[in-house]
């Protein structure tokens, strides 16, 4: 009598029950990783749009300066990681900046039909914004005297 009561109790096994837990587990590993795979485009969307206003910010700036004071005062600027300036100079406290990198080159162009010892009329100005030391942004922009 005892044997015919145990049979006819309902209800999952210990092994039953891990291989549930097993199967439950992967189906919601396949069902997350696309969420976790679009929060990390979506986060690198954010840094390279936030990379491309610094570095339209700084050709702004660069821009504005005289023409003869450029590659002085831009020809090798560069700032660290950590501690890129808006354009007022203060470095920015938003932790989104915290691995954002900003540097600059200035270099003149000379036409074909110019000589090298003439005047310059060009100014070829390369902004560059690193996160993490990776370049994620470049912008070339030719300045005119």
């Amino acid at each position: 009598m005892d044997n015919i009561l145990h049979s006819k109790r309902k209800g999952f096994s210990l092994a039953e029950a891990m291989m549930a837990t097993v199967v439950l587990g992967i189906a919601a590993a396949g069902v997350l990783l696309p969420f976790t795979a679009g929060a990390a485009a979506r986060a690198e969307g954010g840094r390279r749009s936030l990379a491309s206003g610094l570095a339209a910010e700084l050709v702004e700036q660069i821009i504005r300066t005289d023409f003869d004071a450029i590659i002085t005062n831009y020809g090798g600027y560069v700032e660290a990681e950590g501690h890129v300036k808006d354009a007022g100079g203060v470095e920015f406290a938003d932790s989104r900046y915290a691995k954002l990198s900003r540097s600059a080159s200035c270099e003149y162009v000379y036409l074909p039909e110019e000589s090298g010892a003439a005047d310059p009329r060009f100014i070829l100005v390369t902004v560059r914004v690193c996160y993490n030391g990776k370049e994620i942004e470049k912008v070339d922009r030719l300045v005119s005297q």
